[in-house]
């Protein structure tokens, strides 16, 4: 593995983030991906060859390991991890994107064009989208792949002994399962964390959409009392104007009196 590819991404990721996308992406790269790596593919490196069962029929084995688990707990979180890291990547992508396209605006304008962005950087307009939405997927991500976890072994999570009837064994036969406590650990530790990760990114789904509720509303706090410094010109009838003549029509189109203090 690329170390120095992953840390500049990781980089770049962490720069766009908030405050909860950074302690989600400390959860990923620490409690996951470095366990992952490190523990889990050794712990079940040997689950199928020593998949024990009480029974010497061709195939037997092979249809009872298939059976109890027909997806590997690795290959499952190795494709986790996958989809649930590359939007936050596409996000890296967008504002490189801007960056780009603000250099060629510059190159072919001046150096002293305005520029297209405040900041590249900055969560606005479609980079806000492509932001909320790759929340979004992570949530349905993680959501989706425990679902499967459950659904698929059951929420028995390794059980010492499995019951198996399936053919071409010609009775009920035990199976036996290697380390699994070990591998029980494990599991519930990688459940916990993505459970985890879920909940910091519905918290910054929520402080996303509230920040931005936020400021359009201070926007447009600011507008209203921006108009309310412009007194309307009202038009006056014949009999006030001929009324308001000379010091007193320059005093009011001056502002020094009102109409309400005339009347």
């Amino acid at each position: 593995m690329n170390w120095g590819f992953l840390e500049g991404l990781l980089s770049g990721v962490n720069k766009y983030s908030t405050a909860f996308g950074r302690i989600w992406l400390a959860i990923v790269f620490i409690f996951r991906l470095l366990v992952f790596l490190v523990a889990c593919e050794k712990v079940w490196g040997d689950e199928q060859k020593d998949f024990d069962c009480n029974t010497r029929q061709p195939g037997c084995q092979n249809v009872c390991y298939d059976y109890y688990f027909p997806i590997s707990h690795t290959r499952l979180w190795a494709l986790q991890l996958i989809f649930v890291t590359c939007p936050s990547l596409l996000v890296t992508l967008h504002v490189s994107y801007r960056e780009e396209r603000e250099r060629k605006h510059k190159l072919k304008h001046g150096e002293d064009c305005p520029p297209l962005y405040d900041n590249t950087g900055k969560k606005r307009g479609g980079l806000w989208w492509t932001y909320f939405l790759s929340l979004m997927f992570k949530i349905m991500v993680d959501g989706v792949f425990l679902f499967l976890l459950f659904h698929i072994y059951e929420a028995t999570f390794f059980p010492p002994l499995v019951k198996c009837r399936e053919d071409p064994c010609p009775n009920v036969v035990d199976c036996y399962i290697a380390r699994p406590t070990e591998k029980k650990i494990f599991t519930i530790f990688m459940v916990v964390t993505s459970s985890v990760c879920i909940i910091l990114t519905l918290l910054e789904v929520l402080y996303l959409c509230g920040k931005r509720l936020f400021e359009s509303c201070r926007t447009r706090k600011n507008s209203r009392r921006d108009k309310s410094f412009t007194m309307p010109r009202i038009p006056l009838t014949e009999k006030q104007s001929s009324i308001y003549k000379g010091p007193v029509m320059d005093k009011l189109d001056n502002g020094e009196l009102t109409k309400e203090s005339l009347s």
